[in-house]
């Protein structure tokens, strides 16, 4: 048997170290929202050879009255660009005038959002992640009911050890990505939301495994203290988590090589999300548990 539990305060300190410097890029930059949630235009380029400048395209696009603009470049010969919202018969207008200096400029993509829309995507994507948390703590707190009158532990400490587990997940996901939005700015959007929402959702699915084998153990009362009950019950689902986490990994990893760019980050959401989900659901929740219960003990004596 692996001594996971007893040693809950290397794998606190581990995450400690993981969560503070997201935590920091957090503060100074924060996420980078996409035309999802701050509505606006949203157009690929890809130019036939030369592509020009960013500054060089900047200046086209300005004296074609497009303002507020962002340029980015993509792979060898695409760009991204970034604006206010415009309507279709002005981007018929905008990608004329660029081909007539740029001949064999080909629109690979082209999204627009008004501002009331995404507006509307933030404040959707905030109250689905708050639903969902209380919806989680509830569910547990009903589902493991009958381990609060047979054992020393009630079914709310349950679902608070799985939410501060979820806090972790989403705490560290959002720092990585304001890590990756600060250096390279990459954003988020709805795909990004739908992405935290999954893993929530995969994350509480095996922490959920473990509290039903410690209820079994502390139900049938196997004579150990409880520490030992919760790493026991630790190990016996350890290789069933880890064997579902990198069956789904093997997958996502082959969408994030071959499904393309317009999913590339969401894919990689989903494969730190599942690692993290699975680290935390074996190392942070369950902790938790004996944490609680030597309190507990402490103001009893």
């Amino acid at each position: 048997m692996y001594r996971i539990v007893q040693k809950k305060y290397l794998w606190f300190t581990l995450s400690g170290l993981l969560l503070i410097p997201g935590a920091i890029f957090l503060v100074l930059g924060g996420l980078k929202p996409n035309i999802d949630f701050t509505g606006g235009t949203m157009w690929q380029l890809k130019f036939a050879a030369n592509r020009p400048t960013v500054q060089e395209l900047e200046t086209k696009l300005k004296e074609l009255g497009l303002n507020n603009l962002t340029v980015q470049p993509v792979g060898d010969q695409g760009v991204t660009i970034r604006s206010q919202a415009i309507d279709n018969e002005k981007r018929v207008q905008l990608l004329q005038s660029i081909q007539e200096t740029y001949p064999g400029l080909a629109e690979e993509a082209y999204e627009t959002v008004g501002p009331t829309i995404g507006k509307e995507l933030k404040q959707r994507a905030v109250t689905a992640v708050i639903l969902v948390m209380l919806g989680i703590i509830f569910y547990i707190t009903f589902a493991f009911r009958k381990i609060s009158k047979a054992t020393i532990i009630p079914s709310w400490v349950m679902g608070l050890a799985a939410i501060i587990a979820l806090a972790h997940d989403m705490l560290f996901m959002l720092g990585l990505y304001a890590f990756l939005g600060y250096f390279y700015q990459v954003e988020v959007g709805a795909l990004f939301i739908t992405a935290l929402l999954t893993i929530l959702g995969f994350s509480v699915h095996d922490t959920i495994v473990v509290f039903d084998r410690i209820r079994e153990h502390m139900l049938h009362g196997s004579g150990q203290d409880f520490e030992t009950i919760i790493n026991d019950s630790v190990n016996q689902t350890i290789a069933r988590s880890l064997n579902t986490s990198l069956t789904t990994i093997f997958v996502l990893v082959a969408l994030y090589l071959f499904g393309g760019e317009s999913i590339r980050w969401f894919v990689f959401a989903m494969i730190v999300g599942i690692i993290a989900g699975t680290y935390s659901s074996i190392f942070i929740a369950s902790p938790l548990l004996v944490i609680w219960q030597k309190i507990k003990s402490r103001k009893r004596s």
